[in-house]
């Protein structure tokens, strides 16, 4: 029994996606109880919580009861690679190979103005939020303009999401950005280094954290990257880099390092248990095998891969190797949507089209990926994948008969997989604190969003 003066929200009655020691499995007819952003009670609906849990507290609070009947209770998404200044670039460079559209969605970010960020910020990672995404690791391209980047952290701040921040940074100038950065991008790491540390004292307490971008290998020197290596050890953050989205990294450091591209990482001692290498389609046996070894963690992102014509990640193959994979939706130029439902979905399908086989990456598995897939290398303990007592409460509640196209619900898993879409969620808490209801963000006005979207240039 929990007492009344310490509950903050029951989810009542709700059909709850649960950890047990079999595995996540669904289980009907459940109160959830959050308290101070945990998750302190999941059992039977009426027989864990006392009426007398809801009379007034100190102060005359009551706690916010939410009816779950018809419900489906999930843990938050967390989307694991995103670039969201590119989120009013929907479109851009269609068509394009992947260098080709680098120097396009370029030209943008050397132009980006703090106030464009923030707008795309918005929309963004509200749009990530509105799929059942509570955490979301953005990937920023390097840019040394401090307002740009204050910019972003204001947006995500406001809309209440949990960010893993990635800051970028470089130290190889290249116009053609085959063994290089754009110029114009590049910044000492030394400076890079000294903003992340400010923006870390500005952001204690917060649901925002900082981490170190890298765009790809072809960006760092070897004095980069043992600096790179330096500071992250030091302060224990996540390293996220692009690597293998295409075989240009491959060739590239075969012919100015005389080395594969892992090759090149792991000598430069980059590649590690709080490594969260993004796409990967290239990663061969003996790639896989160093990563295994080292820990590294693998970020999937099928629509991107599929609309830049990057190739099909090995994901079973990474799976089997023993290496973690999260899921990912990549920014919004290169998939043109935030939507993790989508990408749950597609990442299964485009594993089963390739191998030819129905019975790969089920919910089970993509619920995995999408959730705790890649937990180790953002710094959690990568346990289990269902909703649990003593988690955070960053929780999606899901309503299929917001969807006729749902309807009827035979199995919620199958549903979701298959069907799902931003439609059907209808609550979002971080922290246990409902920053989406109804299907609508609780702390930004959606119709000035609109507006601010509709006269950008």
């Amino acid at each position: 029994m929990v007492p009344s003066a310490a509950l903050s929200t029951v989810i009542s009655d709700v059909t709850v996606y649960a950890a047990t020691e079999s595995g996540p499995q669904w289980v009907s007819g459940r109160d959830v109880v959050v308290e101070d952003g945990l998750i302190t009670a999941i059992g039977p609906a009426g027989a864990s919580i006392s009426p007398e849990a809801f009379a007034p507290g100190p102060g005359g609070s009551v706690p916010r009861r939410v009816d779950g009947r018809g419900g489906h209770l999930i843990p938050g998404f967390v989307n694991t690679h995103t670039h969201l200044q590119q989120s009013v670039l929907r479109g851009a460079g269609e068509g394009l190979p992947l260098l080709e559209w680098l120097h396009c969605v370029g030209e943008f970010t050397v132009a980006a103005t703090p106030e464009q960020t923030y707008i795309a910020a918005l929309a963004g990672g509200l749009e990530l939020l509105r799929s059942g995404v509570t955490t979301v690791v953005e990937h920023m391209w390097p840019n040394s303009s401090e307002q740009v980047h204050a910019a972003a952290l204001r947006a995500l701040d406001e809309l209440g999401i949990r960010v893993v921040f990635g800051r970028g940074l470089a130290d190889r100038a290249d116009p053609t950005r085959k063994w290089g950065m754009d110029p114009r991008l590049v910044q000492p790491l030394s400076e890079v280094f000294a903003h992340i540390d400010e923006l870390d004292k500005e952001l204690a307490g917060s649901r925002i954290s900082t981490a170190l971008a890298v765009p790809n290998p072809r960006c760092l020197t070897p004095e980069g990257m043992a600096a790179v290596r330096d500071y992250a050890d030091r302060t224990g953050k996540t390293l996220s880099i692009h690597l293998l989205e295409t075989s240009t990294d491959e060739d590239m450091c075969r012919l100015h390092a005389a080395c594969s591209a892992v090759e090149y990482l792991d000598a430069g001692g980059l590649l590690g248990p709080r490594t969260l290498a993004v796409h990967c389609c290239k990663l061969d046996e003996r790639g896989r095998a160093v990563f295994a070894e080292r820990g590294v963690a693998v970020s999937y992102n099928p629509l991107s891969n599929m609309r830049l014509g990057s190739g099909v990640a090995p994901i079973p193959e990474m799976l089997s190797a023993g290496i973690d994979v999260g899921l990912g939706v990549d920014g919004a130029a290169s998939n043109d949507t935030q939507d993790m439902l989508l990408a749950l979905r597609m990442g299964a399908y485009l594993q089963r089209a390739a191998h030819q086989r129905a019975d790969l990456l089920g919910f089970h598995d993509m619920m995995r990926l999408a959730t705790r897939g890649a937990a180790r290398a953002l710094g959690s303990p990568a346990t289990h994948s269902g909703v649990a007592v003593g988690d955070r409460a960053d929780l999606t509640l899901l309503r299929f008969d917001r969807d006729f196209a749902c309807l009827p619900v035979r199995d919620p898993g199958a549903t979701l997989l298959t069907t799902g879409s931003p439609r059907v969620v209808d609550t979002v808490w971080v922290d246990g604190e409902p920053v989406i209801r109804d299907g609508r963000s609780t702390r930004v006005d959606e119709r000035e969003l609109v507006r601010m979207l509709s006269h950008m240039q």
